[in-house]
């Protein structure tokens, strides 16, 4: 009997483990780690016949235990980053580590 109550106990301790880390700093991506996270991936394009020459602007946000998220990773914050009025295309960089510490950046690619 007393085994088995260290059965539930331990399936109980690891489902609600299991629950509390993936809630924990979570971001966008194709794919995820549950360890480590590093993507790079497409968001949005707009067709364009000359891709030369492109400035570049950034804007993130971070997230802390999945309990304090801060920042502006707009499309917008990132185009006034880079001083860009057309975007050309857009794609995010997202990491996460161990679920404690992730962020999510926009990176645009314009005129």
């Amino acid at each position: 009997m007393r085994q088995r109550f260290s059965s539930y106990l331990l399936v109980a301790l690891l489902l609600s483990s299991t629950v509390l880390v993936t809630g924990c700093a979570a971001v966008a991506t194709p794919i995820y780690g549950g360890l480590y996270t590093e993507v790079q991936a497409p968001l949005q394009v707009t067709p364009s016949e000359d891709t030369g020459d492109l400035k570049e602007g950034r804007a993130m946000a971070e997230s802390y235990l999945g309990l304090i998220a801060t920042g502006d990773a707009s499309i917008r914050a990132a185009m006034e980053d880079g001083g860009i009025t057309e975007v050309v295309y857009v794609d995010y960089e997202s990491t996460s580590i161990l679920g404690l510490y992730a962020t999510f950046t926009v990176v645009v690619y314009g005129r």
